[in-house]
């Protein structure tokens, strides 16, 4: 698949604020634990349009934001990092906001996704009919996973559909996943299903990763199962099934990391790149992700 010559992306989901912390050790329960606490951009849909930006693409966001201090603060940090943000201002509704957890190896969020969660269809359709120059919509997952921002989700791939755009969608999170028992049905035929190996596993069932991405090209065109460090497996409708390995390097931090693997595949594939020269550049940009504290580039 390509794109037209300097055609864009659009991204739609959570645009919040992360609190991330970077342990030194396991948690000390009921005593103190050193870490590292930053605060800035995150949000699973914000993170991949920074480093698509990052990568070099042209890039639109559309997420739900409060009119508030931190809104205006995340909206500005995209801008800088050169992403066009077509957000949707919410008075009297806080920005989202994340506590990370996050060790070298793992990382474990706990969500308050405020104003994403009133992400509104009306908005999402009128956005993405405006956005000029582009020719593929990738969303997050989190917008199905609640039922709040549900309809928001699905108008996006709607009005993607109704322009001609390509489409991809990342499972997003294994926990309310498992909760979202049509989640295969809201994204049937998209071009492109992106899910790590907890994802594919409640979407698909146990099994290697080919076993579950036979499955899942079932419901959709082309799937990309993750599998962190050991690389990652995509598997297309026409039964060919590629793997590249992962790149192993030293981790900091894997915030952020899955993010920029969408962000340098999609790169590479809305470019007209080969299935597995999209793994390989999205496993590069995963792996300078790791390499780093915090979400974005």
């Amino acid at each position: 698949m390509s794109t037209p010559a300097g055609a864009g992306l659009i991204v739609v989901g959570d645009l919040v604020t992360d609190v991330l912390v970077v342990r030194s050790g396991p948690l000390a329960d009921g005593s103190d634990t050193d870490a590292q606490i930053t605060i800035g951009g995150g949000g699973q849909a914000a993170n991949t349009a920074a480093w698509l930006a990052h990568a070099g693409a042209a890039v639109t966001l559309i997420a739900a934001v409060g009119d508030d201090h931190a809104g205006r603060e995340r909206v500005a940090e995209l801008a800088d990092a050169g992403v066009h943000c077509a957000v949707g201002w919410h008075p009297g509704a806080a920005t989202g906001s994340v506590v990370v957890l996050s060790s070298p190896d793992e990382r474990t969020m706990i969500t308050d996704r405020g104003a994403a969660l009133l992400l509104a269809p009306i908005d999402v359709a009128a956005a993405v009919e405006a956005a000029e120059d582009v020719a593929h919509l990738h969303l997050s997952g989190y917008p199905l996973l609640h039922p709040e921002s549900r309809q928001g989700g699905l108008a996006a791939l709607a009005a993607a559909r109704y322009r001609g755009l390509t489409t991809s969608v990342d499972a997003a999170s294994a926990a309310p996943l498992s909760q979202a028992g049509a989640f295969l049905d809201w994204v049937r035929d998209v071009d492109l299903l992106l899910c790590n190996a907890d994802e594919a596993e409640v979407l698909a069932g146990p099994g290697t990763a080919e076993d579950q991405a036979a499955v899942l090209i079932r419901s959709v065109r082309n799937v990309v199962v993750k599998r962190g460090g050991e690389g990652a497996v995509w598997g297309s409708r026409d039964g060919v099934l590629r793997s590249v390995a992962g790149v192993r390097v030293p981790s900091l931090d894997p915030t952020g990391a899955g993010d920029a693997f969408a962000a340098g595949l999609l790169k590479a594939w809305c470019s007209g790149a080969e299935p597995e020269a999209a793994l390989t550049a999205g496993a590069a940009l995963g792996a300078a992700a790791v390499q780093k504290v915090g979400a974005r580039p």
